[in-house]
């Protein structure tokens, strides 16, 4: 049964796709602390795929830490999301969403258009809100997927989580974000949301490296 809770609603910033511009670093959306990470996985295809099928399977969020809610799809069962090439661009959907998959807890795997609301703590602070993935990329050598804040949140803006199996066979798990502090105390302190940001990125790390799996 679906939750009264969810709304359908688009999200709440106006840049959307913008976690892919080349130079979200040094131009990022107006009023947001932009942020990105890179971290090695390990190498070869066997990786890659293990990886992305966890990063698919929502384990950033669920095994950072944070509590996942009922994950709704998209009302329109056509809709595909938005889709970037490497360099930022649109392009055609990488792929439909009709055949919904779903993990061994019964939970959808991340599609295009799909709703989720998390809540937790991050640095003492929360970090409920409600979310909308923005596009999901599933290509021989790059799987991952984009959120975007739809309400409820402490910030506003979008993060992308993209695993790369690159040429010289090397997996790399790279996030990328942007945040507009909505809360007051955010605004009053920037620091606060770099920190919030730092200690989710550590988190999606421990989630998703097996380099940390291995040593707890």
């Amino acid at each position: 049964m679906r939750r009264g809770t969810f709304r359908d609603e688009t999200v709440d910033y106006a840049a959307v796709g913008a976690t892919q511009a080349p130079d979200l670093m040094q131009y990022p959306p107006e009023r947001s602390i932009p942020a990105q990470e890179s971290w090695k996985l390990g190498s070869g295809e066997e990786r890659f795929r293990s990886a992305g099928a966890d990063l698919l399977a929502w384990r950033a969020l669920r095994d950072g830490g944070l509590s996942m809610g009922e994950v709704r799809p998209a009302s329109d069962p056509g809709y595909s999301g938005v889709s970037f090439d490497e360099e930022g661009q649109p392009i055609a959907p990488s792929r439909l969403d009709a055949d919904q998959r779903f993990d061994a807890d019964g939970t959808p795997y991340v599609g295009a258009g799909s709703t989720v609301r998390i809540h937790g703590r991050v640095s003492g602070l929360r970090v409920d809100a409600e979310l909308r993935v923005i596009f999901v990329v599933e290509e021989k050598r790059r799987i991952g997927f984009a959120l975007g804040t739809v309400g409820e949140s402490v910030v506003s803006g979008e993060e992308s989580f993209i695993i790369e199996w690159r040429a010289d066979d090397e997996v790399w798990f790279t996030v990328r974000a942007f945040d507009r502090p909505v809360a007051l105390l955010y605004r009053m302190l920037p620091v606060l949301v770099r920190r919030r940001r730092r200690e989710l990125f550590g988190r999606y790390l421990r989630a998703i490296s097996p380099m940390y799996l291995s040593s707890t």
